[in-house]
């Protein structure tokens, strides 16, 4: 008898990593339905792709938008560029989407919740952003959702659709200064969205519930299909 296919369902898929995770889905046998989550309308790209209008500020909105998903895919994130520095605006994007995401795939009968968090996160940590991505990781983990699988990836390489040019410097800079980090340091690592995107998959992938954490080394080895 055949396997009923998956539905997965992404947050940020026009962003880097997931439109990457969204590529991924597309090719993968194991889904039948990827959904995208947006504010803004746009059109299918996909045979297998959905589009559910969402405002992310109604729960009931995103309820509605998570129904028969399988997996949710969260790769939501901002700038401080593009919040013109307000730090309200960045945490209600940063964390208040993710975790009221989680709550509402909970509630629809989601089992799998995939973040994309950072290299670093600490609820405690003095830098805003930091502790930022340790409070949402908290707040998710907080949700009861049975596997939570938090990516922590440190620079992010790729080509974004919208151009930042600190970005891109900051890019070019890491790259090749990836290589001088070691031991602790070596989660800071300069790592590649579309990595970040396949280790995602594959952590959905697993049958084990729990709270799973993965950092550079472990992304890698995802990616590659060494011992996952």
């Amino acid at each position: 008898m055949a396997t009923e296919k998956k539905t997965a369902a992404i947050i940020g898929a026009t962003g880097l990593t997931g439109s990457c995770v969204q590529r991924f889905l597309f090719d993968d046998p194991d889904y039948g339905c990827v959904r995208s989550l947006v504010r803004w309308p746009a059109e299918p790209i996909h045979a297998k792709h959905e589009v559910k209008l969402v405002d992310f500020n109604d729960p009931e909105s995103i309820l509605l938008a998570l129904t028969g998903v399988s997996v949710v895919f969260c790769a939501i994130g901002t700038t401080n560029k593009k919040v013109k520095g307000d730090r309200n605006l960045y945490w209600q994007i940063d964390h208040d989407i993710p975790v009221r995401a989680c709550k509402m795939a909970l509630e629809a009968g989601c089992r799998t919740f995939v973040f994309v968090s950072s290299a670093g996160a600490n609820p405690k940590s003095s830098a805003f952003y930091l502790r930022l991505k340790g409070k949402a990781e908290d707040a998710i983990i907080a949700t009861g959702m049975p596997a939570v699988h938090l990516m922590r990836p440190g620079q992010l390489l790729g080509k974004r659709t919208e151009h930042r040019r600190l970005e891109s410097w900051i890019q070019g800079i890491m790259k090749p200064l990836s290589g001088l980090f070691f031991g602790s340091w070596a989660q800071y690592k300069a790592i590649d969205a579309t990595i970040v995107a396949k280790a995602m998959v594959v952590a959905a992938a697993k049958q084990e519930t729990g709270v799973f954490r993965y950092t550079y080394k472990e992304m890698i080895q995802m990616a590659k299909g060494e011992g996952y």
